[in-house]
């Protein structure tokens, strides 16, 4: 497995192979934090990664998803949660990246994505995480940020991007994320929105990347105890490339870096053996979250 993502993160920093890959170079994160879980983050030299990092920060402060590419929040968040990895979030000028992500919020307590103006829960998420793991939040309106995300709820118990939008387990990982890391007390959602989660879990078309969002879902919503852990440990191991690692988002299927994170993630939440735990929230090492906020 190390091998596998050691690969899949080589090419990140080196030139790129094809012009439709050069917007994803920040999501080398997907490789970095599997080979932290698995204790093999020093298969990389963190100079390098740092450095290659700091190139896609734009004036404005936040990243974009390569050189010269306009920010957004999410690669803002990639490159933030790179740094935290490698313990060096001090680098940034935080108050100017805060100022960023802030400019993003909008009257009702919604965030755009970048200055382009699309609204989506997914936004409100990962704002609310870049402000938490900088120490930032009071930047925001947190309340209103917290209303939006609830007013996203449906009566089916999931959340969709927007208010009356179709619920989907991405959307209630987001959602339930920023909630847990804003406004625990607020989770008394986990009531209704663990019916529409065990649906995504046993719908036909499951994937691994569903299975993260579900199950680090039902952790922070306390219902963990409802899911069959052996058999989703099974699947699992079913989706690994053996041969060669790396771990596909069906059994059969060819393996890429993302699913292999999920499926490394998800095991990690299932406590799998030599395995490092994740923040089901953060989506990073516990030990990482444990450096940024029992340090400070």
């Amino acid at each position: 497995m190390r091998c596998y993502c050691f690969r899949n993160v080589e090419p990140f920093l080196a030139e790129p192979s094809a012009v439709v890959m050069e917007h994803l170079r920040l999501h080398a994160y997907w490789g970095l934090t599997t080979l932290d879980i698995i204790g093999k983050l020093d298969a990389v030299n963190s100079d390098d990664v740092i450095s290659w990092i700091m190139q896609y920060q734009d004036e404005s402060g936040g990243f974009g998803g390569n050189i010269g590419h306009d920010p957004h929040v999410l690669y803002t968040l990639r490159a933030i949660q790179v740094l935290a990895l490698f313990n060096k979030l001090d680098i940034l000028h935080t108050e100017k990246m805060a100022n960023y992500i802030a400019s993003l919020q909008a009257d009702d307590g919604s965030f755009a994505g970048d200055i382009w103006g699309e609204i989506d829960t997914r936004f409100s998420y990962i704002a609310i995480c870049c402000l938490a793991l900088l120490h930032q939040l009071d930047k925001i309106n947190v309340e209103k940020s917290v209303k939006y995300v609830l007013s996203c709820q449906n009566v089916d118990g999931g959340f969709g991007c927007i208010p009356g939008g179709e619920s989907h387990a991405r959307q209630i990982f987001c959602c339930v994320g920023a909630l847990a890391i804003t406004w625990p007390s607020s989770l008394t959602c986990k009531k209704t929105c663990h019916f529409t989660l065990l649906y995504n879990l046993v719908d036909a078309s499951v994937q691994v990347c569903y299975s993260w969002w579900v199950l680090s879902s039902l952790i922070m919503i306390d219902r963990i105890h409802w899911i069959d852990k052996p058999k989703l440990v099974q699947f699992i191991l079913d989706c690994q490339d053996k041969e060669n690692g790396g771990i596909s988002d069906r059994p059969e299927d060819a393996v890429d870096v993302y699913h292999t994170y999920f499926g490394i993630a998800r095991l990690s939440l299932l406590e799998h053996p030599g395995l490092k735990p994740i923040d089901p929230a953060y989506a990073l090492p516990v030990d990482v979250i444990n450096r940024i906020f029992l340090s400070s």
